[in-house]
């Protein structure tokens, strides 16, 4: 398997992007994977942070970022593609994942335990749910790139479509400006788009210690959820944040690091 170097701390494989923070130590290391048209530079201040003790590597999704574009993006899938880079980087490894990422880290872990020493699932349960985000692969194909020359350009003309600022500037950093494209293969996240929103029937459970961290105004993780949650993680501690949503490790980062770092330890 063969191993391009791009930049300092930032390799690239076959297999997923990764961006490492760090150096390994005696402590395990983390991985981390983004939620849906997310990347690994989302979480380059908190992989940093949290960098300062142990190997912090967060991925790029297939389909997502810098990592290969694909046909399927089953949860399934997503799980295999972790997992190769576990074993690549020598697993077991904690494993922390938000969102898609979170739910592929809940079958990673139930799927191959050996590869996950800990996992932390951040705003999300292990069910289907009935909302789409197909609206979002509607707007950005909108936005006439050939328009764009600067970010604040896209902006723009984003923002009127989508109509949150904090999503725009979510969005915008899957926008290779210089390029005029973006770097999100919004053709098979359409496609496979039930698959995303769903989560697959599955037997068995994972034994490990596991935190579901969740927004305290997110209503993606209810109380009606435990049970399912419970069967699949019996050792499943929850814990929310005051005052997050969704993106809760983008509203509130200082408060979501504190959480993940005191859990670790």
């Amino acid at each position: 398997m063969g191993l391009v170097i791009d930049v300092p701390g930032r390799y690239l494989f076959p297999m997923l992007n990764m961006i490492t923070h760090g150096s390994p130590t005696d402590k395990p290391g983390l991985l981390i994977a983004h939620g849906l048209y997310g990347s690994a530079r989302n979480w380059g201040v908190i992989a940093k942070r949290l960098s300062d003790d142990r190997q912090v590597v967060a991925v790029d999704m297939r389909n997502h970022g810098q990592s290969d574009w694909k046909k399927t993006h089953s949860y399934h899938d997503l799980a295999d593609d972790m997992a190769e880079v576990l074993i690549h980087l020598g697993g077991p490894f904690d494993v922390m994942g938000h969102s898609m990422g979170g739910k592929a880290s809940m079958l990673l872990a139930i799927d191959q335990p050996q590869l996950v020493n800990r996992l932390i699932v951040a705003d999300i349960a292990p069910i289907g749910y009935s909302h789409t985000q197909a609206q979002h692969i509607e707007a950005m194909r909108s936005v006439d790139l050939s328009r764009v020359e600067k970010r604040s350009d896209a902006s723009d003309l984003l923002s009127p479509l989508v109509g949150d600022s904090q999503l725009v500037s979510f969005f915008l950093q899957s926008l290779d400006v210089k390029n005029r494209r973006w770097i999100l293969n919004l053709d098979v996240l359409e496609k496979e788009m039930a698959r995303i929103i769903g989560f697959p029937d599955i037997a068995g459970q994972y034994d490990g210690r596991t935190l579901f961290l969740s927004g305290a105004a997110s209503d993606y993780v209810k109380r009606e959820h435990r049970p399912e949650i419970k069967r699949l993680f019996p050792h499943a501690q929850f814990a929310k944040i005051p005052g997050a949503e969704h993106w809760l490790h983008a509203q509130k980062p200082r408060e979501f690091e504190a959480a993940v770092r005191t859990w670790l330890a």
